[in-house]
Order: structure tokens, then sequence, then C-alpha cells
């Protein structure tokens, strides 16, 4: 079934808000998708109907639309696009973050570029997000680009989709082009373990099922709006690990007082519960939990909060402070899964440093294998182009402590970081730890050994080390780490 393209278009009126009880938590959200698709535009839209644009901006924004469309209608696409790049080339660059509401709810939502040369600051918009919006044009269906912003959100940890045919009013309103586009994308997103998924046919520039049902054109499209399909979205939970605080700064202000700064990144403490401290595995009790104005009687994830232990242990930044009972992985080889981010790609063997939370170590990385975006399937590789999105292995000189980033987010994310030139090369995300590892990692005719230290001594000696000891590396291990080394290898 058509609709003639000539439907009324949605009124500019914005109504006044609600006094409805709200939700009190704000749902974090991304629009992706390739350019073009109208990502700028949707939300620019959202933000008008939802009364989020001031008086002030209103004007600003008639008065620099110009003609941008035969409708007489505003270009929204303005009101997030503040760049004079962005607004000179008519795309999105950076990430933009907005904040509105609906009468049930609040939102903070990233509008996210579409050009691939700018998907590192897609992924940056997706690791802080509980729900993708993915635009697609109705008259071109998925893209590439399309498939590699699913794809990416997806492996951030986003279960939740919004498919939005966008455009569908330039294909007057046509029911079985929608179906097609649903049917393309649920087909990508099982392979991509999605299953939460509303498609929905809208005109952004228009506002057809935006805030507005679009009943009247699309009388065959019975699901909700947008707005109605965010306010049911759920949160992201950070409680299914146990306590996780890492140490970004000791609190020293005078000889009677040692805390311990940093934000909680996972489940909740309360005075009296017991400690460790990773990674030397120190163990001690919580005296008190202060904030900046007060003594506080417990702390959640998201609090930034300073800890009082009941007894003096080796603390500094970098570590982590967890629960006894629920303690994250520690080990020195972990699986990853990594996008590329700078033109040098990925290099196997190099050693990087890897960021995550206040804590950074060395590390070398092997990558394993690279996702094709078109036919979805894994192939062998050894080096990480820009842009692609990898499997990896990751072998650490020196004890690491993370959660799968399934489990959580923040102590199962990092960035790996070029020593050589501070640039950040790739965001990866930790999911599982490497047993066969072990101590020997053979990587383009090389092997890592870790040796007693009087066996070492003897290799040394011996004439043939000395004929090659320019080849070699040496690196002496504290007791703690050899144990470590040793209890890996083991398992």
């Amino acid at each position: 079934m058509t609709v003639s393209a000539t439907a009324t278009v949605i009124p500019l009126a914005r109504p006044e808000p609600s006094t409805a009880l709200r939700d009190t938590r704000p749902l974090r959200l991304i629009t992706c998708g390739s350019v073009d698709d109208g990502k700028s535009t949707l939300i620019g839209r959202l933000l008008w109907d939802t009364k989020a644009v001031k008086e002030d901006q209103a004007v600003t924004l008639a008065r620099d639309s110009g003609k941008q469309n035969d409708l007489g209608l505003p270009d929204f696409a303005l009101l997030l696009d503040g760049l004079q790049a962005e607004r000179e080339q008519g795309i999105t660059i950076d990430v933009a973050y907005r904040y509105f509401a609906s009468d049930k709810r609040s939102f903070i939502v990233a509008d996210t570029p579409g050009h691939e040369q700018y998907t590192r600051n897609m992924a940056t918009g997706a690791s802080t997000a509980d729900l993708a919006i993915l635009l697609v044009d109705a008259r071109a269906g998925l893209l590439e680009q399309t498939r590699r912003h699913a794809t990416i959100a997806s492996l951030m940890g986003i279960k939740q989709f919004v498919l939005a045919v966008n455009k569908i009013d330039l294909t007057d309103y046509d029911r079985a082009g929608f179906e097609q586009i649903s049917n393309d994308f649920r087909t990508l997103a099982l392979t991509l373990g999605v299953r939460q998924i509303t498609a929905i046919p809208m005109s952004a520039l228009k506002g057809e099922n935006v805030v507005y049902s679009a009943e009247d054109v699309m009388p065959w499209y019975d699901g909700p709006t947008l707005v109605e399909a965010l306010e049911l979205a759920t949160l992201r939970s950070a409680q299914t690990t146990g306590f996780r605080l890492s140490v970004q700064r000791v609190s020293r202000p005078g000889e009677s007082f040692r805390g311990y700064q940093g934000t909680v990144s996972g489940g909740a403490l309360k005075p009296g519960d017991s400690v460790a401290i990773l990674p030397s595995g120190a163990i001690a009790n919580v005296k008190q939990i202060v904030t900046f104005d007060l003594v506080r009687n417990a702390a959640v994830a998201g609090d930034a909060v300073t800890l009082v232990l009941d007894r003096q242990v080796d603390v500094s930044r970098g570590d982590m402070i967890v629960s006894l009972d629920a303690q994250p992985q520690t080990g020195i080889a972990f699986d990853a899964q990594m996008v590329a981010l700078q033109p040098e790609g990925v290099q196997p063997g190099k050693r990087y440093w890897l960021k995550s939370g206040s804590r950074r170590q060395r590390v070398v990385v092997e990558p394993v294998s690279q996702l094709d975006l078109k036919t979805g399937a894994w192939t062998a590789t050894d080096k990480l182009d820009v842009n692609s999105i990898g499997k990896v292995h990751l072998a650490f000189d020196e004890r690491a402590m993370f959660d799968p980033y399934d489990q959580n987010r923040s102590t199962g994310a990092f960035i790996l970081i070029d020593p050589d030139t501070n640039n950040t090369i790739a965001g990866g995300m930790i999911t599982a730890k490497r047993a066969e590892l072990g101590g020997l990692h053979a990587n383009d005719g090389r092997v890592i050994l870790s040796l007693p230290a009087d066996l070492a001594d003897q290799l040394m000696a011996s004439e043939g080390f000395a004929a090659r000891r320019d080849e070699v590396e040496m690196r002496r291990l504290s007791p703690a780490a050899a144990r470590t080394l040793f209890d890996t290898i083991e398992g």
C-alpha cells in the first residue's frame, strides 16, 4: 500500500511539558548509521518536539537555516552540528551530546558521525550507551557503514536497537520496502547476538513517528513512535560483578587520614565490608566511606568516593579495590576484541601501553582475526587496519586484572596507546582470560621464558648466549610476579 507524499507535515508548535512523574534515571542512547541518513536531523527534531530548544536557539536556528528544504522547515541538524567544518560540509564529525525529556523519562543522546574516517568517534559514543538508534535511508537500505556501526555497537555491549527507517516519505510510504529493510536488519542482528529490535518507519524532517504518530499517512504501521520506544527501554546494569573501585588518587591531607579515591564502577559497599587490593592481594576492612561533604553509609556504582581502610596497606594509583568474594580475573594473557582507530592500524608484536581505568601497563598484541563487514565472517589476519574490527591476544609484562566486558563495561574496556606518538590507536573489550598462553609465547620466531634467577645466570654465562646477547631483551620479575606467572602456567 502506498500513500501520497503530499501528506500534511507535523506542525512545529511545541507542547508544554507534562507534570507527570518521570523516571529520574536518564537513558543514554546514540544515533548511528551511514552518512546522510539523517542522524542530526532526527535528534534536532526530537529536541524541538520535546521542547528542549530554548527560544534564543529557535531564533538562531530560523536565521541560519536558510532555504534548507521546500517545506519551509528549519534545518534541525544545525542544533547538533556546531563545528564550522560540520556546517560547511553538511556532515557530523565530532560526537555531540544533548539532553531532552518526555513526559515519562529523561534522555542523554549522542549524535555520532556517519563517515567511515570518523568511526573512532562513533565507538566513543557507543561505549557509554544503553540503546542505539540505527538510521537507514528508506531508499538505500542497509549499507556497509550501517553494518559497521551495528557491529561496533553490539561489541560495545548494546543489546537494544531501534531501527529508524528514515526518509520513508521519499518512497511514498512504501510498506514493502520498510518490511524488507526490517527483515534484512533482523538477520544481521541475529549474527551479532542482538534480540531486542524495534523497527519504525519515519520522516525525521517532517517529524512523522518521531514524537507524534503518523497513522494518517502510514495506517499500516501500528507500532510505537520513537519516543514511546525509548520510554520503554531498560538501562544496562552495572551490578553484574562485585564491588570495583579503580584507585585514582591517594588522599593524605594530614598524618591522621589516608583515603583512596575513585569512582565506583560496579557493585556496592558499606563500612565493615572486607575488600582485597589488587594486584598485591592484601586484605582489609572498610572503616569509612567519605565524600566531599559527608560520611556515607554505602557506596554504589557511579559514586565518587574516598575509602578509608581499617589498617595500613600498600595502595597506589592504578590499584583496584574489589569485593573479597567476587574478584576480577587476573593473569598475564587475555583475549579481546578491538577497533583500530589510527591509519597505522595495530601492529603485531609491537609493545603498546594499555590503559584501563587508572592503570597503565605494557602489552604485546597478537591479531588473530578480522571481521568482514560485507559477509559477517571472521577471517584470519596478522594485522588490524584502521577502522577494522578484530579479535586479538594480549600478552602483558606484569599481572593484569579485568572483568569480561559483558559483565562490567568499566573494568572490561581499555584503550591502546602508541608509546612513540602517544596516539590512541585502538579501543577494546576483554572477552576472556587466556590460560594457554602461559609463560612461553612465540611471536615472529621469538619466545618469552620465565626462569629462576640462578638458572638465568647460568644461561647468560654460556657461550651460545654471549654470541647473541644483543638480540635478547632481559626483564627481572619480582617474587610476586614470578608466583603469578607460575600459577598462570600451571592453570
